[in-house]
């Protein structure tokens, strides 16, 4: 049985599905729908961007993210020192 084709998610900014670098980075809600879209049973979730309660799970969901991305921040130096990298941005607007 020949598998299905895949279409991937549109990666720019022009479709609507993520933010542009000045406006914080990341995924919109349109992008997250469209993700979800393509791969079904996906749990993918927009950043937690507001104010939480210590301990909860957007609480927890932020501080996983911060921990990825400052991984990144030391394989990538070059987007580090820039503060406007997608990483600086999309940190900055999950309140890293």
């Amino acid at each position: 049985m020949p598998r299905k084709k895949e279409t991937p998610i549109k990666t720019s900014v022009k479709s609507g599905n993520f933010r542009a670098t000045k406006k914080g980075a990341g995924m919109t809600a349109k992008g997250d729908k469209a993700y979800r879209a393509a791969n079904p049973g996906s749990k993918l979730k927009t950043a937690v961007t507001g104010k939480v309660r210590p301990g909860s799970k957007a609480a927890k969901r932020r501080k996983s993210f911060c921990a990825r991305s400052a991984g990144q921040m030391k394989k990538f130096p070059k987007a580090a020192k820039n503060p406007n990298s997608r990483l600086r941005q999309a940190r900055r607007r999950w309140k890293c």
